[in-house]
């Protein structure tokens, strides 16, 4: 690979604490009046899901609609790199199914689940106007859409910030310096004003590593052994034979 330019880049290791096992005894008050007045989704989400792909269309316009009212508030009080962070650990406390099934079981009393939603953003330091946001969805019975409200916050993040979003896949974690001669390289093909990299292990790559970026990461550059194997297959009329690694 080309010699690249060292370029400082910032990585912060968040491991929110678990929210499984968190037990919820007050009550929680929040008003959420004149939080987010760009928020007007009563006619979109309100009523019962419909089937097909018109259900799946329907719950895309509300996880866009919902992260594009988030990224508004933070950036109107300046809050809008905070507020990443926030649904970072978000997503990450509600990867956890039993957390997620909690909140979505409609047996469970709302003022339970606000409850344990203030025992969540205290302990992992989640802003109050992130912790309101929250509160909205479990009124509006959205809660499931967490993981497509973060990856559009992602976007609309991205796009507010001029922010280039790299996935590097490795067999190993890389060295801080290698990501930033990365996010360097990248950042020269792309001209984006910032680069964020986020990091994913792969040990089928055998070696080396994969850069995305793009639009939803449609541009990849591939410098793995895997690919290598893979190409000296080909050129040997071998494509239909599988490299046990």
């Amino acid at each position: 690979m080309a010699a690249m330019q060292h370029s400082p880049v910032t990585f912060q290791s968040r491991s929110p604490p678990s929210a499984a096992g968190i037990l919820a005894n007050k009550p929680l008050n929040l008003s959420f009046s004149g939080t987010f007045p760009s928020l007007n989704l009563t006619s979109k989400v309100a009523g019962k899901s419909r089937s097909g792909a018109s259900s799946a269309r329907m719950s895309a316009t509300a996880s866009g609609s919902y992260a594009t009212a988030l990224a508004d508030v933070a950036k109107s009080n300046g809050t809008l790199d905070t507020t990443a962070e926030d649904i970072e650990k978000i997503e990450k406390i509600f990867s956890d199914e039993l957390v997620l099934d909690f909140f979505c079981n409609p047996t469970v009393d709302v003022e339970k689940k606000r409850s344990v939603l203030d025992e969540i953003a205290k302990a992992s330091s989640i802003q109050p106007h992130s912790a309101n946001f929250l509160n909205i969805l479990v009124d509006m019975k959205r809660v499931d859409l967490i993981k497509e409200i973060a990856k559009e916050f992602e976007s609309v993040y991205n796009q507010m910030t001029d922010t280039e979003l790299v996935v590097v896949t490795s067999v190993v974690k890389l060295e801080s310096q290698h990501l930033a001669q990365i996010a360097k390289q990248v950042q020269k093909l792309t001209g984006a004003k910032n680069v964020r990299i986020k990091t994913e292990i792969d040990p089928s790559l055998v070696a080396g590593f994969t850069i995305r970026y793009g639009n939803g990461g449609s541009k990849l550059i591939d410098m793995s052994v895997k690919k290598q194997l893979e190409d000296i297959a080909a050129e040997l009329d071998m494509g239909n034979i599988q490299l046990a690694v």
